[in-house]
């Protein structure tokens, strides 16, 4: 699996499925092929949000530019 390539929305819900019927992050990352590291941030980002879609950008970046813009008009 390369670097910038996405999990699908199957392949994420079919993660939370196995957490759910209580497997370990283990056996699910044994069971779909997919690293240990990915399978617990899905886990974890499913129990704060309840959602496996992934999420758009903050806002944090927008925010800083009009911060800037103000700051450079005065």
């Amino acid at each position: 699996m390369g670097r910038s390539q996405e999990l699908s929305e199957f392949k994420r819900g079919t993660v939370i499925g196995c957490h759910l019927c209580n497997k370990s992050i283990r056996e699910i990352s044994l069971l779909l092929n997919i690293p240990r590291l990915i399978v617990s941030g899905i886990i974890t980002k499913w129990k704060q949000l309840r959602a496996t879609a992934t999420q758009p950008p903050s806002e944090r970046g927008k925010h800083m530019l009009q911060c800037t813009d103000v700051t450079n008009s005065q």
